[in-house]
């Protein structure tokens, strides 16, 4: 009893005899389809395999989510205050930039400096490090 082999099977079998797919970047290697339980995990593979930099509002919005942490091993309030005025100024760069696509777009918020700067202290009175 011969065994039906659908066009695309067949199409793939003569690929392989002819050795198309003996090359191929990865081969050999299991494939890393999960990573921890992350269900971006899908999203960071490709960012990471197309070489595509997260940049503008994403990359903001990492940033703001390090303060007051990343501040720490700066030496005074001055400095603390001229990054986090920094910061906000690039925000403020990013929203006046145009937007392109569809749906809603990715927004970063300023940070509130005082705010910051008061973390920052009490950081530094509880001789807290950067994680």
């Amino acid at each position: 009893m011969e065994r039906y082999e659908s066009p695309v099977d067949r199409a793939i079998r003569e690929a392989a005899e002819r050795g198309e797919f003996d090359d191929l970047p990865g081969a050999g290697k299991p494939l890393q389809l999960r990573r921890s339980g992350d269900p971006d995990w899908w999203l960071k593979d490709l960012v990471e395999r197309e070489g595509i930099s997260v940049g503008g509002a994403v990359s903001l919005r990492r940033e703001a989510d390090s303060f007051p942490e990343s501040l720490a091993d700066l030496p005074t309030e001055q400095a603390v205050r001229a990054v986090l005025e920094d910061f906000n100024q690039r925000v403020k760069d990013d929203w006046r930039r145009p937007g392109v696509g569809k749906g809603s777009p990715v927004v970063a918020r300023l940070v509130d400096v005082d705010d910051v700067v008061q973390q920052w202290h009490r950081m530094r009175r509880e001789g807290r490090s950067p994680s």
